[in-house]
């Protein structure tokens, strides 16, 4: 018998602080509610009644409905003053202190996420920072791992910032990586070229064992670590310096027609530019057709993928097959 008091009090003990207060001052409300029904059963004719008297009175709400008039009843009334009104108070200090340590660590990002199907987006950069404020206003649920940051960068309430390293497990699988939709990881602008790819492939490498089927999208900044992150598991890889390098050459050989890209990329913003399956009364047709087809419906065709190839605006006798991708606007 002593040792199963023993295991309900160590039990008792492992429950969270505010479960523990609650349970004190349960018991001690309860207890005065059946003594004062015991004292008084004519004013109190059900423990119900004491124990709703009980409450009220430690509350110090004071309805006045039930009303102890012996002087046995009265020192029951003053004594639980004395001790439920403590405890009661203890609970509420405490689950207002619990409240705000919840909120601290949430804002810190020491909170595990809760959801799934989200994107995780990992660093924190101008980068990451623009493809938040572009999807800020969406539904989509998104979690923003990083190690720099003290605090939630962002007020949105779709953001959930997670504080830690991106290649270790437990920060991970505090994101739900699990149950997350797609990753993107940018490239640490903290390190050097060299040192911020390899970063990206362990996060890859990390990212891929718990979650192998999940869609990565990393930013490398080296040609000569692009195939290592393919092996790494990134299902689509973003040349940083590549494509900034190739907007450099086109403004250089026409004038102002960097910002003529951004007006592209801009009108693009919200999935505008996606690939469509080619399937019905597209497959067999020329491009040319398909482009005359797809315009009436308010769609422009600019490319097909074939494979891994994409060729943009290609001549307009290429055929259209089964299992081809167009790449199209939709307006």
């Amino acid at each position: 018998m002593d040792h199963l008091y023993q295991h309900i009090f160590l039990r008792i003990l492992r429950l969270p602080l505010l479960v523990r207060i609650f349970m004190i001052a349960f018991l001690v409300i309860s207890f005065f509610g059946v003594v004062v029904h015991i004292i008084e059963p004519e004013n109190f004719p059900t423990v119900f009644e004491g124990v709703w008297w009980a409450i009220i009175t430690a509350s110090t709400v004071g309805y006045g409905d039930y009303v102890p008039g012996t002087t046995a009843g009265r020192i029951t009334g003053i004594l639980l003053l004395l001790a439920g009104t403590g405890f009661l108070t203890t609970y509420f200090i405490s689950l207002a202190a619990a409240a705000v340590t919840k909120q601290s660590d949430y804002i810190e990002g020491k909170v595990g996420y809760l959801g799934s199907g989200h994107l995780i987006i990992v660093g924190w950069n101008e980068r990451s920072r623009e493809i938040l404020n572009v999807l800020a206003n969406s539904k989509r649920k998104i979690v923003l791992i990083d190690e720099s940051l003290e605090t939630n960068p962002l007020t949105f309430q779709n953001v959930h910032f997670i504080k830690g390293k991106a290649q270790s497990d437990k920060t991970l699988l505090k994101a739900k990586i699990k149950h997350a939709d797609k990753v993107v990881i940018t490239s640490d602008q903290s390190l050097d070229e060299h040192h911020a790819d390899m970063n990206t492939i362990l996060t890859l490498i990390a990212v891929k064992g718990l979650n192998p089927d999940i869609r990565c999208i990393a930013e490398v900044l080296t040609n000569e670590q692009v195939n290592n992150a393919k092996r790494a598991g990134a299902d689509e890889i973003i040349e940083t310096n590549l494509i900034s390098s190739e907007v450099m050459l086109v403004s250089i050989e026409t004038e102002g027609m960097t910002n003529s890209l951004h007006e592209l990329l801009n009108h693009l913003n919200g999935s505008q530019l996606t690939f469509n399956d080619a399937e019905g009364k597209l497959i067999d047709k020329t491009f040319r057709e398909a482009c005359e087809t797809l315009l009436d419906e308010g769609t422009l065709l600019i490319g097909i993928k074939k494979g891994e190839s994409t060729n943009v605006n290609p001549p307009g006798s290429t055929h259209i097959q089964q299992g081809d991708k167009l790449l199209v606007i939709i307006h």
